[in-house]
Parts: structure tokens; sequence; C-alpha cells
């Protein structure tokens, strides 16, 4: 499964720090962000709980950009 989700976020570093953390996320089979539109596109490993999955992918996100938001 796909989704993509609207993302607030200071500096292309920082997305790509952003994208980098998501895509460690268990549950996450890949995910690009684009700091040009501001969305984040994540592709979920079969059977994943997505909003489980979303809501650590929030966590690590915080965790090197604490000023960084997903609107799940």
């Amino acid at each position: 499964m796909k989704k993509t989700y609207k993302v607030e976020v200071d500096c292309a570093n920082c997305a790509a720090k952003m994208e980098e953390a998501v895509k460690a996320t268990a549950g996450v089979k890949d995910a690009t962000l684009s700091f040009m539109t501001l969305k984040l596109k994540v592709e979920f490993e079969d059977g994943a709980d997505v909003d489980a999955v979303m809501q650590e992918a929030v966590k690590n996100c915080k965790k090197v950009e604490d000023d960084c938001e997903i609107f799940l």
C-alpha cells in the first residue's frame, strides 16, 4: 500500500534526514520526501499497520529534526 502525506520542514537537508528516518522505520518498504512539494510518499510492507507505522515514523523524524511535522 502507498500513501502520501503533507509535511512541514524548513530545509532540503532536513527533508533528507526525515526521508532516511522514515525509510528506517519498521513496516516501511520505501519512502520519498520532496522538499519542493512538501509531500512524503510512503510504501508500506504487506500487512503493516499503517497508522502504527506512521506514528513510529513521526517519532523517528522528531529524533533527527525536532521542528518537523508530518500531517497524518
